[in-house]
């Protein structure tokens, strides 16, 4: 129970790492706001929580949304009081495009989605955790923010922003018993493909080679437990940084 009478919000939460974030933390005794774009997913994970005696709640949300970030933290504080724990993990690709064959309208929603978003839901709860002087970030980045080959330009740039902004919050609230860390997964066995429309030849084709030296592809559950480290006290001298889980890929 290392996250006892912790109160945690995980975004894209119905599926892939992000649910297997959330049911963890509930497991680990902390109550779970349960959030994402697809209700009805982000319902099915909270029904598989309190089936295991957890205490969750269901909210949508589309993290582009400013108004919807806005709902997302009133409603969990209002529910439970406080939050202790913020998880950015909804994600969307690209198609993996190389920079000249962008589009505005991409490019903007990939970033709306990937890091726009991290930094809003970051601002509207810093005021809770500086009055606490308490609180704990993670943000899900991803080998992509790492590596300049596991995605197209868009989703690259995207999270190679979340890590800059990771180390940059990590720091500058140090002092204010606050964290913030991200992990980078690597190749991890979730649904995030169904936001892929039409993949640039191209582009796919050029990260072949980096696909090619990946040793394996995770599950969410792994990405999970790196999760419910940066978020325990098990790592309280870890802030301002990145832990990759790939199995070595970023390695070579």
């Amino acid at each position: 129970m290392r996250l006892q009478n912790k109160v945690a919000v995980v975004t894209g939460a119905g599926s892939g790492m992000g649910k297997a974030i959330a049911t963890l933390y509930a497991k680990e005794g902390a109550k779970v706001v349960v959030s994402d774009i697809n209700a009805d997913a982000a319902n099915v994970t909270v029904e598989e929580i309190k089936s295991n005696g957890g205490d969750a709640i269901a909210i949508m949300a589309n993290v582009a949304q400013e108004n919807d970030i806005q709902n997302l933290i009133d409603t969990a504080v209002d529910t439970f009081g406080t939050l202790d724990i913020l998880v950015n993990n909804a994600g969307i690709m690209d198609n993996f495009e190389p920079a000249g064959d962008i589009e505005d309208d991409k490019w903007e929603r990939v970033f709306a989605v990937n890091t726009t978003s991290v930094m809003r839901s970051t601002r509207k709860v810093l005021p809770i955790f500086l009055e606490k002087e308490q609180g704990v970030i993670i943000n899900v980045a991803s080998a992509g923010g790492l590596q300049g080959a596991r995605a197209g330009a868009a989703y690259t740039a995207s999270k190679h922003a979340v890590v800059g902004f990771t180390k940059n919050t990590g720091f500058m609230y140090a002092t204010n018993g606050i964290r913030c860390n991200a992990i980078a997964p690597g190749g991890v066995e979730t649904n995030i493909g169904s936001s892929m429309t039409n993949i640039n030849e191209f582009g796919m084709g050029r990260i072949q080679a980096g696909l090619g030296v990946n040793p394996r592809v995770g599950k969410p559950e792994e990405i999970a437990e790196i999760a419910l480290f940066l978020a325990s006290d098990e790592s309280s001298f870890v802030n301002g940084t990145v832990i990759t889980g790939d199995a070595g890929w970023t390695a070579y």
